[in-house]
């Protein structure tokens, strides 16, 4: 009876396990196959249901309060691979006593199998087994709107009070480069303190995940914070964490081959949602504010109906519902006529393609994606050869004619609909590809310059005597050079196809 007593208690004791949301799985593909070994295959089907731990670091990962269950960029790879691996998982729900720290521990002494996302630290991976990386974000320096703070570099924050998380990959860095009198560590940080922090005055600045910050900027509505500065002297390579041991350390490596086959960039933009949350929280919001004033009205309205005015409540009533219709059709004009002087905004008017500032805005989101991914990024620039002699010989009508048509044969040599060629100016277009390697982006662009040349537009003063056109090709591989970055290398390799003869691709692989 003793024994039986003592088990049940300790079962009651043990934390409950939460169901993790595997709908996400269905964002993650695979862009090669995995051959994995068959004895260790088989030898990986025998393990027993891992036990996981997580911590809210949204998108990443983060626990749904209402469904009860863990989602995220994280859990959507876990729930892709494991089954493939015949290795059944359950993340434990959170509990708010537990610190990062705690987490941790769990993971070096073995009561847990399985945390996640961690990053890189030296101290970790002694007691611990990293897999390889499968997401990127950087540290970034958040304080109040109205702070009056400008930093340049890291060591400008010595002059502030700065927080952070204990236990953090941040917190050696910090303690080399910052007076000991100027940190605060916020172990209470889950609940939101961290931020309160900054915005009662108790810090100055946060120390904070850059990518988590902005989806809790708008879900808990921490518009009055920004951030001030990015700490891109230390990336964060988000990794899955597993306790030490001969079965583990085979199923890390089974788990890297297929890291290092897929493609994640769905799950990104499906949990990068804080913004749109926000704004839908707002809209309903606004409707619901629109509904009460409605009511009341309407309210009003009844009461003075009951006195001997109501043949002019009723005249009333038609005249209202005659504005609305007008109203209503005012403001569908109104947002028609929005939306086409947007895309007038935001397109060529010669060539109907998209111009220079709509191709730039989908430029910064597309690399933003590349940075959280590590999914190849290539970008193609398209010149004209010779087209100035298309100008004096045919006249700029023609020229004109030229270029419409040459959008056009651009336009048709892509296969994706994501994928936008735009006219970056004069003679110049440009293309953004994204997850799109060396191989293939060589690919496209050579069919590109095969098909305008191919159509024979004439042009009687150049060699040969028909338009072509010279692109340079950028991929950026891996490494964050920025945008100005890429265009560089790609506008460099344009520059050597037109030194070398014209008619040609050039391209070039970024490593950085």
């Amino acid at each position: 009876m003793r024994t039986f007593l003592v088990w049940f208690l300790a079962v009651c004791a043990w934390p409950v396990a939460a169901a993790q949301n595997c709908e996400g799985a269905q964002n993650i593909r695979l862009v090669k196959a995995v051959q994995l070994d068959p004895s260790l295959a088989a030898e990986l089907r025998t393990l027993p249901p891992l036990r996981a731990l997580a911590v809210d670091a949204k998108p990443l990962a983060h626990y749904n309060q209402e469904l009860g269950v863990y989602e995220g960029i994280g859990v959507d790879i876990l729930c892709f691979v494991l089954p493939r691996l015949g290795v059944e998982f359950e993340i434990v729900a959170p509990n708010p006593a537990e610190t990062l720290a705690d987490k941790l521990n769990a993971i070096a002494q073995g009561t847990a199998d399985l945390f996640l996302p961690v990053s890189y630290v030296p101290e970790r991976a002694k007691l611990g087994i990293y897999s390889a990386e499968f997401a990127r974000s950087h540290y970034a320096a958040v304080g109040r709107r109205d702070a009056q703070i400008v930093l340049r570099t890291v060591e400008d924050l010595a002059q502030y009070r700065v927080g952070y998380v204990p236990g953090a990959s941040i917190e050696r860095a910090l303690r080399t480069r910052l007076p000991g009198d100027k940190l605060v560590p916020i172990s209470d940080w889950q609940n939101g303190a961290i931020f309160r922090a900054v915005q009662q005055g108790e810090v100055d600045l946060v120390v904070y995940n850059q990518h988590v910050f902005n989806e809790l900027r708008f879900m808990n509505r921490l518009l009055d914070l920004e951030i001030k500065y990015t700490l891109y002297e230390y990336p964060r390579m988000y990794s899955f964490y597993f306790s030490r041991s001969p079965a583990h350390e085979k199923l890390v490596s089974a788990l890297d081959q297929y890291l290092a086959a897929l493609d994640i960039s769905a799950s990104v933009v499906a949990h990068q949602d804080g913004e749109r949350t926000f704004l839908e929280r707002y809209e309903a919001q606004r409707q619901q504010k629109t509904l009460l004033l409605i009511i009341s009205v309407v309210a009003g309205v009844l009461i003075l109906t009951t006195s001997l005015l109501l043949w002019r409540h009723r005249r009333q009533l038609r005249r209202l519902k005659r504005r609305s219709k007008e109203f209503e059709h005012e403001k569908r004009v109104l947002k028609e006529e929005k939306q086409r002087f947007e895309d007038l905004s935001r397109t060529d008017p010669l060539t109907n393609v998209p111009n220079r500032r709509h191709f730039d805005d989908r430029a910064k989101i597309k690399y933003a994606r590349h940075i959280i991914s590590s999914s190849c990024l290539s970008l193609l620039i398209i010149d004209i050869d010779h087209f100035k002699r298309v100008n004096d010989t045919y006249g700029h009508a023609t020229g004109d004619e030229y270029l419409r048509t040459i959008a056009t044969i651009l336009k048709s040599a892509l296969r994706r609909q994501e994928d936008v060629v735009a006219r970056y100016g004069g003679e110049e277009f440009i293309c953004l590809l994204s997850n799109t390697g060396p191989e293939e982006a060589l690919e496209i662009a050579e069919r590109m310059r095969k098909a305008v040349e191919t159509t024979r537009l004439p042009n009687i003063k150049a060699t040969p005597p028909w338009v072509t056109v010279s692109i340079g090709v950028a991929t950026l591989r891996k490494g964050d050079p920025g945008l100005h970055g890429l265009f560089e290398r790609a506008d460099e390799q344009l520059y050597l196809a037109k030194e070398k003869g014209r008619n040609q691709v050039r391209s070039i692989v970024m490593e950085v």
